[in-house]
């Protein structure tokens, strides 16, 4: 994968390709598709204390990643992931002092944060069961596609807590408005497939045995095109939920100068000259 930041360019050394033996989760890459998978099918795939951290160093490390060019974000099984471990984070939360909840709480924002943070698009692959911190890691996604029985639930309130966890106040209205967001988040309750596809949670909805086939042709798709112009999409639509109009008008014409210098879009205007199909190199 050709990257942003050259052979020769003295910073290279800080940016490598993304940590390929992850132990909590699997990992595949291939052709600049790295597909993430849950792996606790026995549970639903679970999260807990070290999948947490270890989906947010990875996550994380995208930003210096050589070798990622999209990812696909996907759960073992038949499920998606059934949130935080009833008995290996739920249990001994119960048991914390206030300083340690708080450094919980923290955590698993960050990896919310993370994947916003990171410049590739992410593509969820959601089948079956996808609830708590699992509903959120696919709300943080970039692109959701679903099954027909897949169910999505926020249920952070069936468990005494507040429906504002991990951005879940932040990124839900913004995706499928305020007051469908607000019934979700106070009630718990489960939203169903065709529900998240008509309220724009969904991008689409496919037979479950089409669906991996589904996403990695989505993120096959973005992998191909102008990475860097990619990255800054994700950017200006994230910086621009706190922006007003002129701000976002004037960001954006800075956003697209700078992707007027990139040799991909020199790329684009070579291929279109000569009627051919460009082939983007994301830089």
């Amino acid at each position: 994968m050709k990257h942003p930041i050259p052979d020769h360019n003295p910073m290279r050394g800080q940016y490598a390709p993304a940590p390929a033996s992850p132990r909590h989760f699997a990992l595949s890459i291939t052709n600049g598709v790295a597909t993430v998978t849950l792996n606790r099918p026995d549970r639903k795939n679970p999260l807990t204390f070290d999948s947490y951290a270890e989906l947010r160093d990875w996550f994380n490390g995208l930003q210096r990643a050589t070798d990622v060019k999209a990812v696909v974000l996907t759960g073992a099984g038949g499920n998606f992931c059934s949130g935080g471990d009833v008995h290996e984070i739920i249990g001994p939360l119960t048991t914390m002092t206030m300083p340690e909840l708080l450094a919980f709480t923290r955590m698993t924002g960050a990896l919310v944060s993370a994947m916003r943070a990171c410049p590739q698009p992410i593509v969820a692959a959601i089948d079956g069961v996808c609830a708590g911190a699992g509903a959120m890691m696919a709300l943080a996604s970039d692109l959701r596609l679903g099954t027909p029985r897949t169910s999505t639930a926020f249920l952070f309130t069936r468990v005494g807590l507040a429906g504002a966890d991990m951005g879940a106040c932040a990124l839900l209205p913004r995706v499928i408005g305020q007051g469908r967001a607000s019934e979700l988040l106070f009630t718990g309750r489960s939203m169903k497939a065709d529900e998240g596809l008509a309220w724009g949670f969904f991008n689409a909805l496919h037979e479950p045995d089409a669906l991996p086939e589904a996403a990695l042709k989505l993120a096959a798709s973005l992998a191909e095109g102008p990475t860097f112009a990619h990255g800054m999409t994700k950017t200006m639509l994230h910086q621009e939920w706190a922006m007003t109009l002129d701000q976002a008008i004037e960001a954006e014409a800075q956003a697209q100068a700078i992707c007027m210098q990139t040799q991909d879009f020199r790329r684009a205007y070579e291929a279109f000259a000569a009627k051919q199909r460009p082939a983007f190199e994301g830089d």
